[in-house]
């Protein structure tokens, strides 16, 4: 069985898709219905932009939404899932890949997203900080021992996992994190706590766009990372992507119940090849490829 893994925030790059809008009428279109779609010339930001202009959270989120779904959908019969998952933003490019969301609802939703994370992060101070080498229930319990709001934010591997809550209780966690033996505890280079309590007013904002937009049963399971659980039901489908924005991202979970429904192979679809490494962090015998149209 062949699992297709869609990234997240962070994977974007200078000249990203650009190659696809030259390989693919399909892409080409798709690409070209991103700047109607939103308003302004993404593509040029995405081919020309410097690594700042793609690192504002307006752009990043479509940008690598729109690489990833083009691709996809460029692939054309090529692109067989068994099963399909996206880390954090990369939900959205796996709904819109397996037929459960439309590119134009879909690159709307993260287009909404975007803005109401960014209106978030202005409200209150804050940021994330990654944790290595530590096990994941240790952190949790120094979390829940540190006054004021920090919380796992993102399980990304056995042991990696990133931490997201306001400036001070970082950094006191990163203290204590550290004397707990740690190799290390290091604040991220982001504008706010992503998938923490902080993002509620986030939440609240998305929820209304998601609800009152059409999500249809997927072709095929999509592990969400609320629970990190095989969904092919659409309401339990938009209810995961609402909690989405405060909770954490379990993509090491996702990792262990997708080989234990028997995935054989992992295709990542996007920019970057970060997926690839932490499924190798479970499974270094695990076959990983990224996705291409040459093949």
């Amino acid at each position: 069985m062949k699992a297709y893994v869609f990234p997240g925030q962070g994977a974007q790059f200078p000249g990203m898709a650009e190659d696809l809008y030259q390989q693919s009428s399909i892409a080409k279109k798709m690409l070209e219905d991103s700047n109607d779609i939103l308003g302004f010339k993404i593509t040029e930001i995405m081919f020309h932009g410097t690594e700042e202009e793609l690192k504002q959270t307006n752009v990043t989120q479509p940008a690598i939404f729109i690489h990833s779904v083009a691709l996809a959908k460029a692939l054309g019969d090529h692109f067989q899932p068994d099963m399909v998952a996206g880390h954090s933003l990369g939900e959205f490019s796996a709904l819109v890949a397996a037929d459960a969301l439309t590119f134009e609802d879909g690159l709307k939703l993260v287009a909404a997203r975007a803005e109401a994370m960014q209106k978030a992060c202005e409200l209150n101070p804050s940021t994330m900080a990654a944790v290595l080498g530590l096990d994941d229930s240790t952190i949790e319990e120094i979390c829940a021992g540190v006054e004021g709001i920090v919380v796992p934010a993102n399980y990304n591997c056995p042991g990696q996992l990133v931490i997201s809550g306001s400036n001070e209780a970082i950094d006191l966690a990163c203290e204590k994190l550290t004397a707990a033996g740690a190799k290390r505890a290091l604040k991220l280079a982001v504008g706010g706590a992503f998938h923490s309590p902080l993002m509620m007013p986030a939440q609240e904002e998305l929820e209304k766009a998601i609800h009152a937009t059409a999500i249809q049963s997927p072709r095929c399971p999509i592990y969400q990372n609320v629970n990190a659980k095989a969904v092919t039901n659409a309401e339990e489908i938009k209810l995961n992507l609402i909690q989405q924005l405060t909770a954490p991202v379990r993509w090491t979970q996702i990792m262990e119940a997708m080989l234990q429904d028997g995935c054989s192979g992992v295709v990542e679809v996007g920019p970057g090849k970060v997926l690839q490494g932490l499924f190798k962090k479970v499974n270094r015998d695990l076959n990983t490829e990224s996705a291409s149209l040459s093949q």
